[in-house]
């Protein structure tokens, strides 16, 4: 079966001269359908990084990336912001809710976006009411709770269906009754067919994950 992620030799350097710090050094991550990976390491290793890279929301200095057998390097901005909208579900630690608009309506704001699933709207309901979040469904983000608001910015990255989700410490802002919640939602995305990378510091999300690796010197290691 053929890697849904697929990045081999990623370097990535951030500074000059001798401030210079090479915080990816080939790097290389190949992630099936239905698979859950975890990535473990120290704050600063290059976690998020990597996850930016794999997304298209940032570039690599050297190395290739695809996704869906698609580039993600060496190709436009413009084909980098398709890519997103159709092939990648991002979820953050921070949640990045538009606080003007109700819960409901950044699921559903996401489905319009060119290049959106014709379903993406009746999808965004249905998952709405599979995440439990229809009684709170009009509520702004600053009226729901940390939970309610990660469940929303799940519901958000599944609108158009995407075949890859990237969560950035997904649960570092929640609780543990919470955490546990948006743990079983990612796995059960898994299930249903998706590659999904989660960056975390927390054993327990590194527990539902088919493979743990650790970014150790710029590098993955198992």
């Amino acid at each position: 079966m053929a890697a849904v992620i697929a990045a081999t030799g990623v370097v990535k350097t951030f500074g000059e001269g001798r401030a210079a710090r090479r915080v990816l050094d080939g790097a290389a991550l190949h992630v099936q359908p239905g698979e859950v990976v975890a990535i473990l390491g120290r704050s600063g290793t290059g976690k998020s990084t990597m996850l930016n890279l794999v997304g298209g929301l940032d570039r690599p200095d050297a190395g290739t990336i695809t996704v869906a057998g698609e580039p993600v390097t060496g190709v436009s901005e413009r084909a980098l912001s398709r890519l997103r909208r159709t092939h990648i579900g991002f979820i953050f630690q921070f949640f990045h809710l538009l606080p003007e608009l109700s819960g409901e309506a950044n699921v559903l704001l996401a489905g319009r976006v060119r290049g959106a699933a014709p379903d993406a709207a009746e999808r965004g309901q249905a998952l709405i009411d599979r995440l439990g979040l229809r009684g709170v469904a009009r509520s702004l983000p600053h009226q729901l709770s940390g939970g309610e608001q990660q469940r929303f910015a799940i519901a958000r990255a599944l609108v158009n269906d995407p075949p890859v989700l990237l969560a950035d410490e997904p649960t570092g802002n929640l609780d543990t009754r919470a955490g546990a919640e948006v743990l079983r939602l990612l796995r059960a995305g898994a299930e249903e067919g998706r590659a999904v990378v989660m960056v975390t510091h927390e054993s327990a999300a590194a527990d539902i994950a088919d493979r743990v690796l650790t970014l150790r010197d710029g590098r993955l290691i198992p």
